[in-house]
């Protein structure tokens, strides 16, 4: 087996790994935790498709595993995360619709893994199931201070964004550096916003994985500079 292939695909059961701690993380009533580990979990998932192409270990393989790594981490991690805080009180009715979420992100996957290569390049056909997903766990990283009936409205309509046509633009053309600094931006607020409004109740996790994710975009920002 050569490991330096198998590299990305590592990185993929990473984020298969936090889906399942996420999922474990909600049951406890570890609601923060869980949405943290599903946002590490979109760390994962933005580095393995670029570690694939980086390392020409591209492969069927990989995409399909990808696919089901997102279905949990993106997909039922996130509807447990919105059942336990804010469809719990709602008996079967709010256990039913929670269930909705995968459903309709599994049939999102599906579509995408049989779109050709050069439409997925471009755009996404309906909002990606990542992206889905983590404002989910942003929604309930933050359930005290957004009113439980606009948690639910946006719930309702990322199911129907997902299946939806509407062509959304892809971030894989576009070069690391600015994506990078997007990105970083956006995990440094996060990380910023959430300490000073509860310090001493900040996620731990997010300690761990914020400079890992920084050292990784240094590097592709100093590789691509060589270049």
């Amino acid at each position: 087996m050569n490991i330096k292939k198998q590299i990305p695909n590592i990185c993929t059961l990473g984020n298969l790994y936090c889906g399942f701690l996420s999922i474990g993380y909600a049951a406890n009533g570890q609601f923060k935790n869980a949405a943290v580990l599903v946002l590490i979990g979109m760390m994962l998932d933005s580095m393995d498709g670029r570690l694939a192409r980086m390392l020409h270990a591209e492969s069927p393989l990989g995409k399909e595993l990808d696919s089901l790594a997102d279905i949990v981490t993106f997909g039922v991690a996130p509807c447990f995360l919105v059942y336990y805080t804010i469809f719990f009180n709602s008996g079967l009715l709010g256990f039913a619709v929670s269930g909705l979420f995968p459903l309709f992100g599994a049939y999102r996957l599906a579509r995408f893994n049989i779109a050709s290569e050069k439409d997925t390049a471009s755009y996404f056909t309906g909002v990606p199931i990542t992206a889905a997903g983590g404002i989910l766990a942003l929604l309930t990283l933050f359930n005290d201070k957004v009113p439980s009936i606009a948690t639910t409205v946006i719930y309702v309509v990322l199911c129907v964004l997902m299946v939806s046509t509407i062509k959304i633009p892809s971030l894989k053309k576009i070069p690391l550096p600015k994506y990078g600094t997007i990105v970083t931006l956006f995990f440094a607020s996060l990380f910023a916003l959430v300490h000073f409004e509860s310090p001493g109740k900040f996620p731990y996790l997010l300690y761990v994985a914020a400079p890992f994710y920084i050292i990784y975009l240094a590097y592709w920002f100093i590789k691509i500079k060589e270049k």
